[in-house]
């Protein structure tokens, strides 16, 4: 009896140390998303006014991605795209869900946390969602059934305002009014997480902030930083500097739980900045335009890894790099093999790490049929873009979908086009359609058949008009009214 019960410990140990062995083996995975960041927004890609010294820090201890792209121009296919590796139109996400919409990511889409979890990976998602409009409903997929075992999340914004919102979830469970402003809050459970969590497995934590989309909240000891008489300047770049305080927050618990030396870490944004009349202040740098276009200021967004003994402190690469490639790296990362049974459009941007280009099977790739220019699809090969119009523009209001817009969305063409050579062109001021014919013809052949291909996989929705519903419950804080009261005195 004693040897057997030696025996079976021996063998509990055995098996606890294993499986301790299996997951110091493979590193653990945290992707940072910020909403509506623009390419010149952070001090460490250019910007000589903001202070952002943790992600400077964090720069100077990894790898900054210079060319590194958002796989769409706003924000649910943005991170549909992040969580399936595919473009995001071919899951029908192809543009921002609005509350209570029927579009969603599908069931049969399968995520990075999903493929994590089956792997043995903890997985949990702090912030914003915006990848169904019928939130927390049984309806659509929920966090919960894209593969995060816990989940801390709200639909879109954090409502009434980014301060002291009522309308996160946890699990499924509605958690009422907080006190603080959503950097910190969403930090604040990510951090309880990572202490709570099985400590025998790797994991995978995805931290959504909601900075700097509006509505903009701010602490008011971040707005003093920036002293100007215009208070949504101060509120917009203290915004920036109240998320980079938080994202600090976040690395100082990896360092204090022993996690840093095993982590990778992937800092990024969803899309370009939000440049709109009540906040002018985002900045794409030296990119042309902003959110919501195809030009390199909508989808061009600042990108930094961290792992440590594996990426060479303060380096860069202009390696292009998007979205639709974290599945593909957080699989390589893992030792996991990715979905086989479905296009993926991405590739394991893990060969940058080692000064290396990324392999890949098919160019990147993007397509937004409500893109605020003219330009709705286009594609990077090496250093060239394409960019082309549609025959068959949609109608109406962005977010109602009618069967006359469907109805377009098939059967419309590429039509007219351009061409930019963005290494000698970063700003896209030359259009080289004429002066490279050839070129041209072989990037158009390619697009082409790209654009259909993604066309036909993209599922339909039902008819459904957006009432503007969430919009209502946003409270615009005072320096909005103080803002417009100082344009109507000039």
């Amino acid at each position: 009896m004693k040897r057997t019960r030696l025996l079976i410990l021996f063998l509990t140990l055995a098996a606890v140390f294993a499986t301790q062995a299996t997951a110091a083996a493979r590193p653990n995975i945290v992707l940072v998303l910020c909403d509506d960041l623009g390419y010149g927004d952070l001090h460490c890609f250019g910007d000589k006014t903001l202070q952002t010294p943790h992600l400077d820090k964090f720069a100077a201890e990894g790898l900054r991605l210079t060319s590194c792209y958002a796989a769409h121009a706003n924000c649910s296919p943005s991170r549909t795209a992040l969580m399936t590796g595919r473009t995001p139109t071919r899951a029908g996400v192809r543009n921002w869900i609005a509350q209570d919409s029927p579009v969603h990511m599908p069931r049969s889409e399968v995520t990075i946390a999903t493929l994590l979890r089956r792997a043995g990976y903890a997985t949990c998602h702090s912030g914003k969602w915006h990848m169904n409009g019928q939130f927390n409903q049984p309806t659509q997929p929920q966090p919960g059934e894209h593969g995060f075992e816990h989940w801390f999340s709200t639909q879109n914004n954090a409502l009434p305002s980014h301060r002291n919102p009522d309308n996160f979830v946890r699990n499924g469970q509605e958690v009422g009014k907080l006190e603080g402003y959503s950097a910190h809050l969403v930090v604040d459970e990510a951090i309880r997480w990572l202490g709570a969590r099985d400590q025998a497995k790797p994991f995978f934590l995805y931290v959504c902030f909601h900075e700097p989309h509006e509505p903009i909240a701010t602490d008011p000891k971040y707005t003093k930083l920036y002293p100007c008489d215009d208070p949504s300047y101060s509120a917009h770049h203290g915004n920036i500097t109240q998320m980079d305080d938080a994202f600090g927050r976040l690395m100082r618990a990896l360092d204090e739980r022993g996690l840093r030396e095993n982590t990778f870490v992937f800092f990024t944004s969803d899309n370009g900045p939000a440049v709109t009349a009540m906040h002018p202040h985002g900045s794409a740098g030296p990119l042309r335009d902003k959110k919501g276009s195809l030009y390199e200021g909508g989808i061009r967004v600042p990108g930094i890894v961290r792992w440590p003994g594996k990426t060479k402190p303060g380096s860069v690469s202009d390696e292009p790099v998007s979205g639709v490639d974290f599945l593909p790296t957080a699989c390589a990362l893992a030792g996991i093999e990715p979905p086989r049974d479905r296009t993926l459009d991405g590739a394991s941007f893990l060969p940058v790490l080692e000064g290396k280009p990324v392999v890949r099977s098919t160019p990147l790739y993007w397509h937004f049929n409500r893109a605020s220019s003219d330009a709705k699809v286009a594609m990077r090969v090496g250093d060239w873009k394409i960019l082309a119009t549609l025959d068959k523009p949609p109608v109406g209001r962005a977010n109602d979908i009618t069967e006359e817009d469907e109805c377009r969305f098939k059967e419309a063409e590429l039509a007219t086009f351009a061409l930019y050579n963005l290494r000698d062109d970063i700003g896209e001021k030359m259009d080289l359609a004429t002066a490279e014919p050839s070129r041209l013809e072989e990037m158009k052949a390619l697009l082409r058949a790209k654009y259909r291909e993604v066309r036909a996989e993209s599922p339909t929705w039902p008819a459904w008009q957006f009432t503007g519903a969430e919009g209502k419950r946003i409270q615009w804080p005072d320096y909005a009214k103080k803002r417009q009261a100082a344009k109507k005195k000039k």
